[in-house]
């Protein structure tokens, strides 16, 4: 028996088309500074670390781990606040 292991058709035209689409629109360069991009990036993982901590919150048995996960969404938010309201100078 022989097996040919080439892509289907479809597939290699819709790579084709897509090569060629990314070929006409180049890559704009990002306008944000270094320190713009952090900033971004310290607001992403605050807000995953919030979300986090809301569905553990949602889940935890022991009063004690809840309020533990209380103080630590606290925190977070406390930190949110301060990212979001700083100027740039002062991230």
């Amino acid at each position: 028996m022989v097996y040919s292991w080439r892509m289907s058709r479809g597939w290699e035209s819709k790579d084709v088309a897509s090569r060629q689409e990314d070929a006409l629109n180049p890559v704009q360069e990002s306008t944000l500074t270094t320190a713009e991009l952090e900033m971004q990036a310290r607001l992403h993982s605050l807000e995953l670390d919030q979300k986090r901590l809301e569905r553990e919150l949602a889940e935890a048995r022991h009063p004690r781990h809840a309020a533990m996960l209380q103080a630590a969404l606290n925190h977070i938010a406390e930190h949110l606040s301060i990212v979001k309201n700083s100027t740039p100078e002062q991230r």
